[in-house]
């Protein structure tokens, strides 16, 4: 891939980990939620959410009850619904407080004519509401869109529709979103700033081309030729 960033008609973005600094805030929210059934409990349930970055809560609770729980658990703790409400209840504040990623509003202003998606694992009015109170829905032009539907889904869905169009580049920090996006025929650059996906795994999971951050295409101009990472 060789193309500059103002060559794509659709930017469709991660949310966790590339505009938002949230990554640690949602493990934290999982181990949180899942410690009334024990530390080694919440513990699997942390590596099992870092091992699966991108996939909604929703899958990731309904595995640990199912797969974890009976392995790991040494005493009883909440049902699904009680673990969904305690696990939001956490993360909400930290969406609202954590860094926003720098030199997103200069690439919506460098990228005047690109339809902007949101496209996460994470909870759909959860993020709707996030993003109004943080001021930046309105850069997502093309929607803003997560769980419970899958990545999948939602890009199949939404170029479908025609909503997504092609040249599309997707922007994440995990394997899902790598996978998700090459289902879907959408080039694809990892972002590795914030990402929980540890540096060994790179050559494994073909997370190539990869940059830092955001702020990265803003920069450069000539991106994405100066900025691929060996």
């Amino acid at each position: 891939m060789k193309y500059p960033i103002t060559y794509y008609t659709t930017l469709v973005f991660d949310c966790d980990g590339v505009v938002l600094d949230s990554n640690k805030v949602k493990t934290e929210a999982f181990y949180q939620a899942t410690l009334p059934f024990g530390e080694a409990t919440a513990q699997a349930m942390v590596d099992y959410h870092v091992a699966n970055g991108g996939v909604s809560r929703y899958k990731k609770f309904a595995h640990f009850l199912e797969q974890i729980v009976p392995v790991h658990a040494a005493q009883q703790g909440p049902d699904l619904e009680a673990l969904l409400q305690a696990y939001a209840n956490h993360v909400r504040e930290g969406l609202l407080s954590c860094d926003m990623a720098p030199g997103l509003e200069a690439l919506r202003q460098q990228t005047p004519n690109a339809r902007w998606l949101i496209v996460s694992g994470g909870d759909q009015t959860e993020l709707r509401d996030v993003f109004a109170q943080r001021g930046i829905a309105q850069w997502f032009d093309g929607g803003i869109f997560g769980s419970p539907d899958t990545k999948d889904g939602i890009l199949e869905r939404e170029l479908d529709s025609g909503n997504i169009q092609q040249p599309s580049l997707f922007l994440g920090d995990s394997k899902y979103d790598y996978e998700a996006s090459k289902r879907s025929g959408l080039d694809f650059i990892f972002l590795s700033g914030w990402s929980e996906v540890a540096e060994c795994d790179y050559p494994n999971l073909g997370l190539s081309p990869r940059i830092k951050n955001i702020k990265m295409l803003v920069d450069n101009p000539l991106f994405p030729e100066v900025l691929l990472e060996d």
